[in-house]
């Protein structure tokens, strides 16, 4: 029996990161993607973004990726491929790698680590070695990617996106 809910909870965290991935992720520059025409191996690319936030797809040209979400990337290259080129495309996009997220302050190993899907401050923490002595664990702050001028004020339990920064300040004795 504790086989079956360790299996069971195995398969419900891979369809919430499949979920997650699906619904609400929106690609940014830094994400590696793939995407996949099934049945056709020359339409199926993997490309790492960069700034620009386009690729180069065949027989589209160039498209732009960045600030949509997987779902609406798979419909605007299953609704290019229709007709022209396939009757009925089955296209699949997945991030192969998210972009970063930073993490600096009163940590012992600020820096840039990889971002996973449901990710939260505390799980960011704990990839840059834990905090310091005089880490205040009430003044954390959260810089959302694309909106660098307005800071969040977090706790351990906040959720993080990729590209995400968290600012950990010093407390008071």
């Amino acid at each position: 029996m504790k086989i079956f809910y360790s299996v069971l909870l195995s398969v419900l965290v891979v369809m919430s990161s499949m979920a997650f991935a699906k619904g609400d992720y929106t690609i940014g520059a830094g994400d590696k993607i793939a995407i996949t025409v099934f049945g056709q191996d020359d339409l199926s690319i993997e490309t790492l973004l960069g700034n620009s936030g386009k690729i180069n797809y065949p027989f589209l040209g160039e498209i732009t990726v960045v600030g949509l979400t997987i779902k609406q990337l798979e419909q605007r290259v299953s609704k290019g491929l229709k007709g022209d080129y396939l009757v009925n495309p089955n296209v699949y996009v997945n991030v192969v790698e998210y972009r970063p997220f930073y993490i600096h302050g009163e940590v012992k190993k600020p820096g840039g680590y990889p971002y996973q899907p449901g990710m939260t401050v505390n799980q960011a923490v704990a990839l840059a070695g834990g905090l310091t002595e005089r880490a205040s664990k009430s003044k954390i702050f959260l810089f959302k990617e694309g909106n660098k001028n307005n800071q969040l004020k977090a706790s351990l339990a906040h959720s993080i996106d990729a590209g995400d920064t968290i600012t950990i300040e010093q407390r008071f004795f």
